[in-house]
């Protein structure tokens, strides 16, 4: 537990560290404990440091005797070198490292990490449903939220009863087709039949707790085939109709151009003897007899 060094009249230790718990678990906003105990020193004032690793990057919580950043109003040291985060966030969850110095030791310092993990609940999913979809089509049910830490699992309900992941291990007897996976929330039905109509609602759910979004109603209707039929009979023979109409009036010339051409256009020629001339009163022109001798 400690190394131990005979010199004349003295000992000497080396620091070391040790923890009740080197993996918390809290939910947010609740306090938590890192604990970070001193097993042996022989240094009466060691300096003691925390620091916060997330990302890569890491960031001071306890140096020069003072907490550091955000930590000033919701965290402080317990027993000397435990540190305890008042109201975590889930911007908590890193690994923290509580470091000691001891300068008189023979082992001048020691490190202990500690990995805190902060679960965050559910937010209220967002859940897509169809409203209406024809007997035989596939349909798609979608679930989800990002919120919460650990990542949740989905599971859906119809008409405020579970479906079951696996179709074959359900009890209850029924005919839908689906695949539904509780990792993505997606529920897939491959062919929908009438007893697939109801109320469908999905819960998310992870270690911290479960959101559920509201209930939304799908209807699958029956396809009325002959009535598209008919329809589409029925647009045929219009359009028959027409062109039929169109070719007719085409042969009966209701559509020739009636307007004369300009080569059938004549300008009248200008009788003999007759001149014209322009008079500011009338603002045209006028003719005016002439005799030729």
């Amino acid at each position: 537990y400690y190394l131990l060094f005979v010199f004349p009249g003295c000992r000497l230790l080396a620091v070391e560290l040790t923890s009740s718990n080197t993996k918390p678990v809290v939910q947010e906003f609740q306090s938590v404990e890192l604990s970070c105990i001193i097993k042996s020193i022989a240094t009466p004032d060691p300096r003691i440091e925390w620091k916060k690793i997330r990302d890569g990057e890491t960031s001071y919580v306890f140096f020069d005797n003072k907490m550091q950043g955000d930590f000033v109003t919701r965290a402080e040291i317990l027993s000397r070198t435990s540190l305890v985060i008042k109201n975590t966030t889930r911007m908590d969850t890193a690994t923290y490292r509580c470091e000691v110095a001891a300068p008189s030791d023979t082992k001048t310092i020691d490190e202990i990490n500690i990995q805190l993990t902060v679960q965050v609940k559910p937010m209220t999913p967002r859940c897509s449903v169809p409203k209406a979809v024809p007997v035989g089509k596939s349909a798609s049910l979608h679930c989800h939220e990002n919120e919460g830490f650990p990542k949740s699992t989905y599971s859906w309900y119809r008409n405020s009863e579970p479906l079951s992941p696996d179709t074959k291990s359900s009890t209850k007897p029924h005919n839908s087709s689906y695949t539904l996976n509780p990792a993505t929330g997606t529920l897939v039905f491959h062919a929908v039949h009438k007893g697939d109509t109801g109320r469908y609602s999905c819960i998310a759910t992870n270690d911290a707790g479960f959101a559920k979004c509201e209930e939304q109603e799908m209807e699958v209707y029956d396809l009325n085939i002959g009535g598209i039929i008919g329809g589409v009979l029925v647009v045929l023979a219009v359009l028959v109709l027409i062109t039929l109409g169109i070719c007719c009036a085409y042969r009966r010339g209701y559509f020739a151009n009636g307007k004369e051409s300009g080569e059938s256009y004549k300008t009248p020629a200008k009788p003999d003897g007759v001149n014209y001339i322009r008079t500011d009163d009338e603002g045209d022109f006028r003719h005016k007899s002439s005799f030729v001798i």
